[in-house]
């Protein structure tokens, strides 16, 4: 009897789950039509999602407990302080996260047999982090940091996951042909250009000069843009690994 009062509550909060996950979906969607060989099938592409929650959930473990580590090392008002926390705290943790239930969900499927599958599994993986971060921050700060998020975290996420698969569909493609060195030194790029990028995204975005705002404005444009021609370049050249 009660549900006339609840109601506004459970539709508010519907709202903003939906601001915080039609982003992500948009992003996969986009992502999933530039697959222009031979679609994955919808249960692969649902346990990548659900491996990237669960490796938000790991990275999360990770982060609380190198923060606390990094805090009784070094001065946290130094920018040595900062350098750590975001390069590697956070951008080790969450890539190193991702790339683990990224394998574990992908690596050794039958239908990894093209080579911009490898951007497909990375992305659908990445956004799958995203879009649980992303209800966690909207849940608790609100609508505002929804449309904020949804560009700029969401498409950074996105964009680290391209950088991830191209590495890691050439992993792929080169441990097909017995190439195993070079496979291994794609999938170590696979995690190195990923944390590269993040941490970058990190330190300058929460930077707090006005000189900083505007470098975060540039790194992200570029950022999308580049990754952006990535996509369409090896979704265009994409070829058969098996």
């Amino acid at each position: 009897m009660f549900y006339f009062l609840l109601k506004p509550i459970m539709t508010f909060n519907f709202i903003l789950i939906a601001a915080a996950v039609i982003p992500a979906v948009f992003l996969m969607l986009k992502v999933y039509r530039s697959d222009r060989l031979e679609k994955e099938s919808r249960g692969l592409l649902l346990r990548l999602v659900r491996g990237g929650i669960l490796s938000s959930l790991l990275a999360l473990v990770e982060e609380r407990i190198l923060s606390a580590v990094l805090g009784r090392m070094v001065d946290e008002k130094t920018l040595l302080y900062n350098i750590i926390l975001y390069f590697i705290v956070v951008a080790v943790s969450e890539e190193s996260s991702k790339y683990i239930f990224l394998r574990r969900n992908s690596w050794n499927s039958v239908e990894f047999n093209s080579r911009f599958d490898g951007v497909v599994y990375a992305v659908f993986t990445s956004l799958g982090f995203a879009l649980w971060e992303n209800i966690s921050y909207v849940m608790t700060y609100g609508f505002r940091v929804a449309i904020v998020r949804a560009v700029t975290a969401i498409p950074g996420h996105a964009c680290f996951g391209v950088f991830m698969g191209v590495f890691y569909g050439l992993a792929r493609m080169y441990y097909n042909r017995r190439e195993y060195s070079l496979s291994k030194i794609c999938r170590v790029m696979s995690v190195i250009i990923p944390v590269f990028l993040h941490g970058t995204y990190d330190f300058i975005a929460t930077m707090e000069e006005t000189v900083f705002g505007l470098y975060f404005i540039a790194f992200v444009s570029i950022l999308f843009v580049v990754s952006y021609i990535v996509v369409s370049k090896e979704s265009k050249t994409d070829e058969y690994i098996v």
